[in-house]
C-alpha cells in the first residue's frame, strides 16, 4: 500500500469515527432480586413451661413447610431455638425439625439466651457450640454479607470477658473484610434487639445497655451497615438510628401481648432491603420479588 493510500484509509477512518461514534457503554444490568426468611424464638418448652413442647412442634413444622414451599435463600433462626438452656430433648426436638428443611435452603442458626443462659459462662457457650455450631460466623450470599453475633455476651459479658472482647475484634475484621470486597450489603443477625423503638430509649430486658449499645451502633454507622434482624421480644418492633433499621421480629413460637407466631420475608435487591412479618394464617403461595412485601 503506498503512502498516499494509506494517508487516504486513515482519513477515512478518522472521519467515520467522528460521523458514527461508538455506542455508549450499556450500564450494568441490576442483579436479579432474591428473598430470605427470618424466624425466631421457635424457643421448645416455652407454652408449657417446659412440661412438653408439642405445640411448638406443631409451630415450627408449619414454618419449616412455608419455607420449602416458598424456598428462599437462605433461613435464619434468630435465637432462643429452646426454652431451657441445655435441655437435651428439646434440643433434639428442635433438631429433628430442623432437619426437615430442604437441604438446598441453608440454616443460619442464632445462639439466645435461653440457650446460653442470661448471664452466660464459658460452660455454656462450649456446650452451645458443641449442639449448634459456632456462636458467632459470617456467611454471604452474591453481595451479601451475614454477620451472625451472639448478642447475650453483649448484653452480659460479666462471666465470659474474653469471647466478648474476642468477638468485638472478630467483628470489626469482618466489617473490614466486607468493606474491602465492596459489598451491597451487609446485615447484622441476632437475637437481643439493640433497642426496640428508639436508639435513645432507657435500658430494659428486651434491649442492650447504653453503655455497650451506643459502641456498637457507632461501629455499624462506620462500616455502612443499614439492617439489623433479631427476636427475643416475642412481639414485632420497628426503630431507626440514624440510617441503621433495627428490625425486631415476633416468634415462631409463643407469642406475647397482641402479636401472633409467624415468620418475616426480606426481599433483597441492588436498591435495598424490604421486609414483612406474616402471620401464619397470612404467608403466601409464593414471593414475588418484584414487589415491596
Amino acid at each position: 500500500m503506498t503512502s498516499r493510500l494509506r494517508s487516504v484509509t486513515f482519513v477515512t477512518a478518522l472521519l467515520l469515527a467522528v460521523v458514527f461514534p461508538a455506542p455508549p457503554a450499556l450500564p450494568a444490568s441490576p442483579a436479579p432480586a432474591w428473598f430470605f426468611m427470618q424466624l425466631s424464638d421457635p424457643q421448645f418448652g416455652m407454652y408449657t413451661a417446659n412440661a412438653d413442647f408439642a405445640q411448638e412442634t406443631a409451630n415450627f413444622e408449619f414454618a419449616i413447610a412455608a419455607a420449602n414451599r416458598l424456598h428462599p435463600a437462605f433461613v435464619v433462626v434468630t435465637g432462643d431455638l429452646v426454652n431451657k438452656e441445655g435441655d437435651a430433648p428439646q434440643i433434639a426436638e428442635y433438631q429433628r425439625v430442623a432437619a426437615k428443611l430442604d437441604r438446598a435452603i441453608p440454616l443460619y442458626n442464632v445462639a439466645g439466651n435461653h440457650d446460653v443462659g442470661n448471664n452466660p459462662t464459658p460452660a455454656t457457650l462450649a456446650a452451645y457450640t458443641k449442639q449448634f455450631g459456632p456462636d458467632h460466623y459470617t456467611f454471604r450470599a452474591d453481595e451479601f454479607v451475614g454477620i451472625v453475633l451472639d448478642s447475650s455476651i453483649i448484653a452480659a459479658p460479666q462471666q465470659v470477658p474474653d469471647a466478648f472482647a474476642e468477638q468485638e475484634r472478630w467483628l470489626r475484621r469482618e466489617l473490614e473484610r466486607a468493606r474491602r470486597d465492596a459489598v451491597r450489603h451487609i446485615v447484622i443477625f441476632q437475637h437481643h434487639p439493640w433497642f426496640l423503638f428508639f436508639a435513645e430509649e432507657p435500658d430494659q430486658y428486651f434491649n442492650i445497655a447504653r453503655e455497650r449499645r451506643d459502641r456498637y451502633l457507632a461501629l455499624f454507622q462506620e462500616f455502612g451497615v443499614k439492617h439489623v434482624f433479631a427476636g427475643h421480644y416475642h412481639q414485632n418492633a420497628l426503630g431507626y438510628a440514624t440510617s441503621i433499621e433495627m428490625i425486631t421480629s415476633g416468634p415462631v413460637g409463643k407469642p406475647q401481648g397482641s402479636s401472633k407466631s409467624g415468620v418475616r420475608i426480606a426481599i433483597v435487591s441492588d436498591s435495598g432491603i424490604t421486609h414483612r412479618y406474616y402471620e401464619f394464617g397470612e404467608i403466601p403461595n409464593r414471593i414475588d420479588v418484584t414487589k415491596a412485601p
